[in-house]
């Protein structure tokens, strides 16, 4: 989870990842955050984010994208 917030506030250091709850639904990051946080996590932690992982809800909140990480990397 550190990383992981670490690579977050990297990414955009303006924003209150931990009590943020709706991060795309409220339009606080957008495409290129995302293609940036989905490029960071890919490396930092060895899993690859596809399209199908690309869903609104995956990257709304910390909690949810700590899922889809652990979740990857259960798979892999």
């Amino acid at each position: 989870m550190e990383k992981m917030m670490e690579i977050l506030k990297g990414v955009r250091s303006d924003v209150d990842f931990e009590n943020e709850t709706a991060l795309i639904d409220d339009g606080v990051l957008d495409s290129f955050d995302i293609i940036s946080i989905v490029s960071e996590f890919n490396e930092a932690f060895d899993i690859e984010i596809n399209v199908d992982e690309l869903e609104p809800y995956n990257f709304n909140t910390v909690s949810a994208m700590y899922e889809l990480i652990e979740k990857l990397q259960n798979e892999g």
